[in-house]
């Protein structure tokens, strides 16, 4: 209850609560030291992701490219529910300090990779600290700022994501450009000394009472066992092993052991790294489900749209960042207009169920791209596709966070986040292993194999290079590449569509410690089958 009060501006001890205008102030400064590591964790993705190209170019290893992303997200995934649980357990601000630390040291070690296999190995660090990153600003937020008000903020936010998914593909590609794709990972060092600075100074929680159990560490262990056998599924099924290989096959029954065996652990844990009560909840469960398909999209989308940039449409690297600009503006702009209008009436289902609309409408446009598509017409599929990405990206975890009681911030942020992440380690490994396979088939079929294979350099400047015929059969195999991708991104949408469409509107909460347990309580209710909530 004294968190409560402190979070919404009252004191524990009963002296009087602080002025509104100054408790704003206090609050603006932490969301801005807040935002600054939102900006850290989103802008690595989108910087790689433009880089990917000459990356790939200067390491080799065309067969390695998804590794490059799912190493980071896999290791993200893995660690975000422990983050999450320690910040319940030990207190947010240390654990928080820590994955920034993690963070950055991952990046300095990613720059300095000589090699495709240690660059993968470094990325997996760096995304162990990026699992604390991101959980760790929205549990933050979520303790210090109640959902009803959280639109207050949402234009700080919006534009930390339009710096992140605007400025991150120009950075990207500026830096690759003219000072090598090893700065990209450098970039990240000055930008997390400011966060590890301001985080620092500015961010004061209520102490928390240190917990004598222990942290669920087996359940972690056969988590993140699960999810890695899984993806390496993914990943290696029909390239690296047959389907039906006994290497796959193994991976399989790794995978469905491991998840079984993690939800028997968290049904008697005493402190489960991700309580399996939450899921009685129809709209968190609902929102996970759209939060990992929105995932699987989004870094699909922002991987493979430069590589058709470049190598089907000619562009460089840094106009290649630049031609993202139409989803990702009308991405910032759809999200905080969505933010406003939620914040003023309290209404959020429309949001997801037209989000997923446009996502599913702006990914099958953007399967039908070939060598022929002008830059204008793909910028009009994108801002279809980033529309839909709007309307879904602030509502899932808004949505998310009001369906749990307030003790169970921490680890609700944590799963939504860990599903959103999952659903892009999924999205890259599959979008990734068919994109390679159609590239690699189509060359081999056209007599152009042995380029790919051999140095797999997709930048525009090196394919000018080649002679004319096999430069088009190139281009026609990453657009048939892309095709592919993205007509599957296409239809895991429909399953966020049909999850959205059941979504229930709940009253969002004010700032009060009754409406909190009186609203999840109503939506358990409905949930376990008692008498349904009055329609809102």
């Amino acid at each position: 209850m004294s968190d409560l009060k402190k979070a919404a501006g009252g004191k524990a001890d009963g002296r009087p609560a602080e002025k509104p205008e100054k408790r704003q102030r206090s609050v603006q400064v932490v969301m801005l030291a807040l935002m600054i590591t939102m900006l850290l964790a989103m802008l690595d993705n989108l910087i790689v992701g433009t880089a990917m190209p000459t990356i790939v170019g200067d390491l080799g290893g065309l067969e390695h490219l998804s590794w490059v992303v799912t190493a980071y997200t896999l290791a993200t995934a893995a660690s975000t529910p422990i983050w999450g649980k320690l910040g319940d357990m030990y207190g947010r601000k240390g654990i928080f300090l820590t994955s920034i630390v993690i963070f950055l040291i991952g990046s300095v070690l990613s720059g300095m990779a000589q090699d495709m296999g240690q660059l993968i190995g470094f990325r997996a660090v760096q995304g162990l600290g990026a699992g604390g990153l991101m959980v760790g600003v929205m549990a933050i937020i979520g303790d210090l700022v109640p959902p009803r008000e959280r639109g207050k903020y949402q234009g700080m936010m919006a534009g930390v994501m339009a710096i992140a998914m605007i400025g991150g593909p120009l950075v990207g590609g500026t830096i690759t450009d003219h000072l090598g794709w090893r700065w990209s990972f450098y970039i990240n060092l000055p930008l997390g000394a400011v966060a590890l600075t301001m985080v620092t100074a500015v961010l004061h929680l209520p102490k928390r009472e240190r917990t004598e159990a222990k942290v669920d560490y087996l359940g972690a262990g056969l988590l993140t066992l699960g999810i890695t056998a899984i993806v390496l599924v993914t990943t290696w099924g029909g390239s690296e092993y047959d389907w039906n290989s006994a290497v796959i096959m193994e991976l399989i029954a790794i995978g469905v052991a491991s998840l079984v065996g993690f939800l028997f652990v968290e049904t008697k844990a005493a402190e489960p790294i991700i309580p399996l009560h939450i899921f009685r909840n129809r709209n968190f469960t609902l929102m996970s489900v759209v939060g990992f398909m929105s995932g699987f999209v989004m870094f699909g989308a922002v991987l493979f749209l430069p590589l058709f940039q470049q190598s089907v449409q000619g562009a460089s690297a840094t106009n290649s960042g630049l031609l993202l600009l139409p989803m990702l503006l009308s991405m910032m702009v759809v999200s905080l207009i969505a933010g406003r209008v939620t914040t003023s009436t309290g209404k959020y289902k429309i949001f997801p169920v037209v989000g997923s609309v446009l996502m599913v409408t702006g990914l099958f446009l953007l399967s039908q791209m070939d060598t022929g598509t002008t830059r204008f017409t793909s910028g009009i599929y994108m801002a279809v596709l980033g529309a839909g990405m709007g309307f879904l990206m602030q509502i899932t975890m808004l949505v998310a966070q009001n369906s749990v009681e307030m003790k169970d911030m921490g680890v609700a942020s944590s799963a939504t986040t860990l599903f959103r992440t999952l659903g892009s380690s999924f999205g890259v490994a599959i979008m990734g292993a068919l994109f390679t396979g159609r590239v690699q088939d189509e060359m081999a079929a056209r007599g152009g194999g042995g380029a790919t294979a051999k140095s797999a350099q997709l930048d525009a400047a090196s394919l000018a290079k080649l002679p004319d015929a096999m430069r088009e059969a190139y281009q026609f195999a990453v657009s048939s590449g892309t095709h592919i991708a993205f007509l599957v991104g296409a239809s895991v949408g429909v399953i966020a569509l049909l999850a959205s469409v059941f979504v229930k509107e709940v009253p969002l909460r004010g700032a009060g410690p009754e409406t909190v347990s009186s609203d999840s309580a109503q939506e358990s209710a409905a949930v376990a089958g008692d008498k349904q909530p009055e329609a809102v």
